[in-house]
C-alpha cells in the first residue's frame, strides 16, 4: 500500500496498484468519493453525485477479479463525466434548465470506453449553459469555484472537471473542447490536458435529436483533464478505442512512429495585438528551458496563417451557431448567456452564406501551411492566454470582458479549426495581488501525434513539477 492518501494518486500510479492487487477498486473509489464529499460543497465542481453507484461498481470489479477476470488498464480509477455527455440513466442537461430531464438512453462512446477499461464514474461535472463559455456558471446548478480561490474563474466549459480533478475529486476528469473547453479549465486550475486532434476520440450522444453542424463536428473533441502529464499516457489509449457510432473516428494507435531526434520545437511569444504579461513570458521561458534541458531543440519561429486562421475559424463557427443554436439560446437561455452570445456575434461576426463556404474551403490552406511548418517543427510552443487567467464573470462585462476572455484566445480556437492536437500544462504559479494564479502554456503537435505533445509535457513537468501538491497544502 502506498503511503500517499489514495485520492492523491494519479491515474497511472493508482492503476498500477489496483492491477497489481495492492489496492482494491473499492478502496480506490471509496477514498475518492470521500474526498469529493468533503471538498465539493465549497467548489460545486460535481453537480451529480454518483458515488453510491460507483462503490457498487467497484465491488463488482473486485468480485470479477477474484474469479479470474483480467483487470482493465484503468481498473478502479475514479473518473468524472461532464454533464453535456450521455451517461445512461443520467440527465444530459448541458447546464440548461429546460434540459434537466433529458435522460440519456445509453452511454456515449467516451463513457463506454472509460468503463470498459475499468474506470469508475463517481460524479458528473458542471458546465456553463450550452457549454459555450470560458467560465462555468449556469441557472440550473450554479457556479463552479476555482480551488485556488474565488479571485480566479474555474474556466470553461469543462470548469467542473478542471476544478474537481485538481481538488482531488477523481484521478481523471472527462471534458470536451470546441474552442478551448479542455485547455481553459486546465490553465485556470493548474491542471494538464491534451486536446485531441480531429477524429481521435469517438464522439456521439445517443440522446441527441439531430446531427450537429459541420464545424461543430470538425472542431469539437472529447478528452481528459488530469493532474500529471503521464496520466494522459495511461488513460488516453482507452479513450480512443473505436466505436462504430462515430463513422469518422480514425482508428490509429496512441503511439506513432518514433520520430527523428532531437525533436525540434518551434517557439513563439506572438499574441497578435494583445499585451504579453511578464508572468506569461516567464512561464514560456521556463517551458523553453525545460525542453532544452530535456534534449529538445527549441527555436523561435513565426507561425503561419495567424491570426487569420483563428478569426476565420471562429467566425465560421459563430455562423453555424447563429443559424443552428441561436433559436434554442433565445428560447431557453438566461439573460446572461443571451447577452454574452450577442457580444460573441459582434466580435466574431457571422459570415453570409458565400463567405461561410469560402471560410470552410480556406481551412485546408491553413492546415496545409501548418503541416509544412511541422515537417520541420513537429511541436510548437505558444502562449495560451496573453494575460494571467481572468476573474469570474469577466465575460459578462461587455465588449472588453469578452475580448479578454475569448478574443485574446486566438491560440486556443485556431487549433480547433485546424484540427491539430494541443496540450496545456502549468509552467508557473504567479503570486499576484489578487492571489495565486496558475499560468498555462500550450504545445501544438503534428496531426495524430498527441503522444509527442504528452511526451513534451512530461519533460516540462519533470523539471518544473506539478501544481497539485502546492494546491492541496493551501486547501488544508
Amino acid at each position: 500500500m502506498p503511503d500517499t492518501p489514495l485520492w492523491q494518486l494519479g491515474a497511472a500510479d493508482l492503476a498500477a496498484h489496483t492491477r497489481a492487487g495492492d489496492i482494491s477498486a473499492e478502496a480506490a473509489v471509496e477514498a475518492s468519493v470521500a474526498r469529493m464529499r468533503a471538498v465539493n460543497p465549497q467548489l460545486n465542481a460535481v453537480v451529480v453525485d454518483t458515488g453510491d453507484d460507483a462503490l457498487e461498481r467497484a465491488r463488482a470489479l473486485d468480485r470479477a477479479r477474484a474469479t479470474g477476470a483480467e483487470p482493465g488498464p484503468l481498473h478502479g480509477v475514479p473518473v468524472t463525466i461532464k454533464i453535456n455527455v450521455d451517461q445512461a440513466g443520467q440527465a444530459t442537461s448541458n447546464g440548461v434548465v429546460a434540459l434537466k430531464d433529458v435522460i440519456a438512453p445509453d452511454d456515449a462512446p467516451v463513457v463506454r470506453n472509460l468503463q470498459d477499461a475499468g474506470a469508475v464514474v463517481i460524479g458528473r461535472t458542471n458546465t456553463p449553459e450550452f457549454s459555450f463559455r470560458a467560465d462555468t456558471d449556469n441557472p440550473l446548478h450554479g457556479r463552479t469555484h476555482n480551488p485556488w480561490g474565488r479571485h480566479i474563474s474555474s474556466g470553461g466549459s469543462s470548469g467542473g472537471a478542471g476544478a474537481g480533478v485538481m481538488a482531488g475529486i477523481g484521478a481523471l476528469g472527462h471534458g470536451n473542447d470546441i474552442g478551448g473547453s479542455l485547455r481553459f479549465p486546465a490553465s485556470a486550475n493548474g491542471a494538464v490536458t491534451v486536446k485531441p486532434g480531429l477524429g481521435r476520440v469517438p464522439a456521439w450522444n445517443p440522446s441527441q435529436k439531430a446531427e450537429r453542424g459541420l464545424l461543430a463536428q470538425l472542431m469539437s473533441v472529447q478528452g481528459l483533464i488530469v493532474r500529471n502529464a503521464r496520466d494522459l499516457h495511461a488513460a488516453m489509449p482507452s479513450l480512443i478505442a473505436a466505436d462504430w457510432r462515430d463513422p469518422f473516428h480514425v482508428p490509429l494507435p496512441w503511439r506513432g512512429e518514433t520520430p527523428q531526434r532531437p525533436i525540434r520545437v518551434g517557439f513563439t511569444r506572438e499574441t497578435y495585438g494583445f499585451d504579453l504579461h511578464p508572468e506569461v513570458g516567464a512561464a514560456l521561458d521556463a517551458a523553453c528551458d525545460a525542453l532544452s534541458d530535456a534534449g529538445y531543440i527549441v527555436e523561435e519561429i513565426t507561425p503561419p496563417c495567424m491570426p487569420e486562421a483563428a478569426m476565420t475559424g471562429y467566425r465560421a463557427l459563430q455562423t453555424e451557431v447563429a443559424r443552428l443554436m441561436k433559436p434554442d439560446i433565445d428560447t431557453h437561455g438566461s439573460p446572461t448567456i443571451r447577452a454574452i452570445f450577442d457580444e460573441y456575434f459582434r466580435q466574431f461576426e457571422p459570415f453570409d452564406e458565400t463567405a461561410y463556404l469560402q471560410a470552410i474551403a480556406r481551412r485546408s490552406h491553413f492546415a496545409r501551411e501548418w503541416a509544412r511548418l511541422q515537417e520541420t517543427y513537429p511541436l510548437v510552443l505558444t502562449p495560451f492566454l496573453p494575460q494571467p487567467f481572468f476573474r469570474p464573470d469577466r465575460d459578462t462585462e461587455g465588449a472588453e470582458g469578452v475580448r479578454e476572455v475569448l478574443g485574446a484566445a486566438l491560440w486556443s480556437y485556431s487549433m480547433n479549426f485546424l484540427g491539430l492536437p494541443a496540450g496545456n500544462l502549468p509552467a508557473r504559479l504567479a503570486e499576484l495581488p489578487q492571489g495565486p494564479v496558475p499560468i498555462g502554456v500550450q504545445i501544438v503537435g503534428r496531426r495524430w501525434r498527441e503522444d509527442l505533445v504528452v511526451d513534451a509535457m512530461c519533460a516540462i513537468e519533470d523539471r518544473l513539477g506539478a501544481l497539485a501538491p502546492a494546491l492541496w497544502q493551501r486547501m488544508g
